[in-house]
């Protein structure tokens, strides 16, 4: 990877986007992108979309979502103590003895998921933290101080842990679900731009909020631009730590490269595009299969409007909704090759119907 590729990365991922307050992320994923597009635009929500061609009328889409699971402040007891709710999948079981910012109109505080000590607690009758056990500590001592740092009920948190590579294989953190995603998709504009290729159709870069509570800023933004077909990328599980059990979350790992997905929501011939150019490009691939719903914002995009020909390439990673989710170098090198490549392989005005 390229120098300036891997320190706006990082500067990404280090970025809190939590879901419903993206746009400090948009701003620097927007920033990123310019130079390799001819135009951009945003929703009300904060969906971004770079566009290369925007004059053509046959349009296809590569997408990602922009957002990151987080906390809103729910309650502050008489002693200064936070209770919380989630906004997106936020996994109480890893809280405790984490650190936080809470984003308030005054700026950041910190504070901690505090927990008792293993001393003080009957350790048999122990029970695994749940949203209604965990709660922050920011160092106050009654609610009218918490109150005068700028924290209310509404407030945001997020984990304060940061990116890192981790035996010069892996890249490690939060939110790689799915700010990866976005880092892929505009380094596929950056490559069709410094390669000059001249698309014979009008390519929509989109990166989408509100993907972690429904995939809610994909269905807003395929309303929007109405496209012919979408191609999404979104991490998937990598089944080969302990606990996963294969015979139902399926065989994949880090480092063996994208996983397509098979189902309903898949249109069989854009997928069957993207298969045939990753074996023409000798680029590694799995397969998954999905059943009735992808769970990513493939869904959204291929039942809307008239129904738009969509496919998912997935990202193998570890520990998804932790704040060490793991993913392999050469997996998202071959992400963004095989989302290149695919684009160079859809002819304006392609007919993917299975029936004409």
């Amino acid at each position: 990877m390229r120098q300036e590729s891997f320190d706006f990365l990082q500067k990404y991922l280090n970025n809190s986007s939590p879901t419903g307050f993206e746009v400090e992320g948009q701003k620097l994923w927007l920033e990123y992108i310019k130079p390799y597009i001819d135009d951009y635009f945003v929703d009300t929500y904060g969906t971004v979309v770079g566009v290369i061609n925007p004059e053509a009328e046959y349009k296809v889409v590569i997408e990602a979502h922009a957002d990151e699971i987080s906390w809103f402040v729910n309650y502050i007891t008489p002693e200064g103590y936070i209770y919380l709710k989630r906004n997106g999948g936020s996994d109480a079981l890893i809280a405790p003895s984490k650190r936080v910012n809470i984003y308030t109109a005054k700026g950041i505080v910190k504070a901690v998921f505090g927990w008792p000590a293993i001393h003080v607690r009957k350790v048999e009758q122990d029970k695994a933290p749940t949203i209604e056990t965990v709660f922050l500590d920011c160092g106050a001592s009654s609610r009218e101080e918490v109150e005068k740092m700028g924290i209310h009920v509404g407030c945001v948190a997020t984990f304060e842990d940061e990116f890192s590579v981790m035996n010069d294989k892996f890249y490690v953190g939060r939110a790689l679900d799915n700010r990866i995603g976005g880092f892929m998709i505009a380094e596929v504009a950056r490559l069709i731009r410094e390669r000059k290729h001249n698309l014979p159709f009008g390519l929509y870069v989109v990166n989408a909020v509100q993907e972690e509570i429904g995939l809610r800023g994909a269905e807003m933004i395929a309303h929007r631009i109405n496209p012919d077909v979408a191609i999404i990328t979104d991490v998937t599980h990598d089944t080969q730590s302990p606990m996963y059990e294969k015979k139902t979350s399926g065989d994949i790992h880090c480092g063996k490269g994208p996983v397509i997905a098979y189902g309903p929501a898949v249109q069989n011939n854009v997928r069957d595009l993207i298969i045939n150019t990753a074996q023409e490009k000798e680029i590694p691939f799995q397969r998954s299969a999905v059943s009735r719903a992808t769970g990513t914002d493939t869904d959204a995009f291929a039942y809307s409007n008239a129904g738009v020909a969509s496919a998912l390439i997935s990202l193998p990673l570890k520990y998804m909704h932790t704040t060490v989710e793991t993913v392999h170098k050469d997996d998202v090198e071959n992400v963004i090759k095989l989302i290149y490549e695919t684009i160079l392989k859809i002819e304006d005005k392609q007919d993917f119907r299975y029936l004409k």
